[in-house]
């Protein structure tokens, strides 16, 4: 995709299609229902077919290096490969099209040296290179292409060169082992396709060649992708099914109907609302929850007063009924947010900031900013548990007496308003950051950083205070010492909580349905997609 195009830039907040991951857009029953039913007569030689129900929309980028959009990394993830890749779950490294992980001694040096997989293929029959190697990381890595990647690789890679016809090095700035994980980040593709004129436009529209077990047969954006299994593929992880269909339904509904009753024609559905988990178990299915990151969050315009009051912004945190939310929105399946981390991940420790419901010291907050009458038009996504917690925002900002008007929208409406830069006031939205990995650095550079999206939507990279944050992140990305950088990042998220300029409100379970009686091995993640890999026909 071009390097400034706005739809490809919407696609790194779009989790829903993401902030990756996939833009929320709303989709009909009758367009979704496309494509091949599946069918029972699978088979480990990769008979029959999958098809499958995804909550996010298909038509956000699909560009490896700069897809946020939950489908789109979804599916990536059965059509390309990384030097690395990480499983879904545990978030281990395994070899990919390299042959081997880099062993700790070394990762603890400056130099990893990768020798790729003996006849890997691309989907057109061309083999793998590595020429293709460096011409993924030389875009990362270009001073002058912004791409989502960058932002987890540029800070500690210096370059990649190629040693061999199969071979590469990766020249480390300092060592850095936390790195390795990051590889699957840098999915490799094919030169021969993407270097041609206008190719990087067709990979954010949906064009996908790479290496993996499953090659794209068609893309219909807002309707649905199929993939059929790629008879030459000689990777770690062979493809269970000779054909899979993803249908996009965003709308939860009809999502649910896919996958229940007599007329259920998917085996496997994401992003089910908690009011149906009963009903889908009773029905015989299989439902499981992943908690992680995910979560609601609040991003507010600092150039739009009295935004630039960070009183005013920790006010409308303090003024929210979390309890309320997670009682009546998410059935009980969240957490109020402690940190900007959530608490399971390694890093997480209470931030020294922590929102808890205290709608007194909000309207004092207010009456120090000398903010009065206030109104507030708050801009959210369409994702359908977003949308079922916007009505506790409003009332508990109604109640301290902030009149508040609620605007969900598309989430493609959204970005695009960001990225023409029109103004706005706040945006609730969702996030996962673990689509991409687990270490805080990683989940700070996604949110945080002076060239970061996500810093120019929330016009704050030129604080003095956001400048002293990203020199404390600097700092701990160079740390060697592993409790020493641990403690660094716990560090600065207490910054990033007491300023609260994009900040969690509540981070909540992901759940997962499938028919066990159709289809085995699958892991319910933590984060939007699925992934199926290691799933196989029942």
């Amino acid at each position: 995709m071009s390097e400034h195009d706005a739809t490809g830039r919407r696609s790194f907040l779009a989790y829903s299609g993401a902030l990756a991951a996939a833009a929320a857009v709303s989709t009909s029953l009758s367009a979704c229902s496309s494509g091949p039913r599946s069918t029972d007569n699978a088979g480990e030689d990769g008979a029959g077919s999958l098809t499958a129900v995804i909550g996010y929309g298909n038509d956000g980028s699909w560009d490896p290096t700069q897809t946020a959009s939950a489908f789109a990394m979804a599916g990536n993830q059965h059509i390309y490969e990384g030097l690395v890749d990480t499983d879904p779950i545990t978030r281990a490294p395994y070899a990919a099209l390299a042959t081997e992980v880099p062993g700790a001694t070394q990762l603890k040096g400056t130099s990893w040296q990768f020798t790729l997989r003996s006849g890997a293929t691309w989907h057109d029959g061309k083999p793998v290179t590595a020429d293709d190697v460096v011409f993924v990381f030389d875009r990362i890595l270009d001073p002058g292409t912004q791409t989502l990647a960058k932002g987890f690789f540029e800070s500690w890679l210096k370059e990649v060169r190629k040693t061999g016809d199969s071979s590469v090095e990766l020249v480390l700035k300092f060592p850095f082992p936390d790195g390795v994980a990051r590889l699957t980040l840098a999915k490799i593709m094919p030169k021969h396709v993407f270097s041609a004129a206008g190719a990087w436009d067709d990979a954010m529209k949906g064009k996908a060649v790479g290496s993996g077990p499953y090659r794209q047969v068609s893309h219909q954006p807002k309707t649905n992708t199929t993939f059929a299994a790629f008879d030459r593929y000689n990777g770690p992880r062979k493809p269970a099914y000779r054909s899979m269909n993803w249908l996009t339904i965003v709308d939860a509904a009809p999502r649910v109907a896919k996958i229940s009753g007599s007329g259920a024609d998917a085996q496997i559905a994401d992003n089910i609302p908690y009011a149906n988990i009963q009903r889908l178990q009773r029905d015989g299915l299989t439902v499981e929850g992943g908690a992680g990151m995910n979560n609601l969050f609040l991003m507010f315009n600092t150039a739009h007063k009295p935004f630039d009051d960070v009183r005013v912004r920790q006010a409308l945190h303090y003024a929210i009924d979390t309890d309320k939310m997670i009682e009546v929105a998410l059935k009980g399946r969240g957490k109020a947010a402690t940190s900007f981390l959530d608490e399971g991940n390694p890093s997480h420790r209470r931030a020294r900031t922590v929102y808890a419901y205290d709608p007194k010291k909000a309207r004092q907050l207010l009456r120090d900013a000398g903010v009065s009458g206030l109104t507030v038009d708050l801009m959210a996504v369409n994702v359908s548990w977003i949308v079922d917690c916007l009505p506790t925002v409003k009332a508990s900002w109604d109640a301290i007496g902030v009149r508040t008007t609620l605007d969900p929208q598309e989430t493609t409406a959204v970005f695009t308003k960001m990225d023409q830069k029109k103004d706005y006031q706040v945006v609730a939205a969702a996030s996962n950051p673990n689509q991409f990995g687990l270490d805080a650095d990683l989940i700070m550079r996604y949110n945080y950083g002076p060239a970061n999206l996500w810093m120019g939507y929330a016009r704050w990279a030129r604080d003095a205070t956001a400048q002293q944050l990203f020199r404390q992140m600097d700092q701990a990305t160079r740390e060697p010492d592993a409790a020493r950088k641990k403690m660094m990042i716990q560090e600065y998220l207490d910054t990033v909580a007491e300023q609260a300029v994009i900040y969690p409100v509540v981070h909540n379970e992901l759940m997962t349905a499938w028919d066990g009686k159709k289809i085995t091995g699958v892991r319910a993640q933590p984060y939007p997609g699925i992934n199926v890999l290691q799933a196989h026909p029942a």
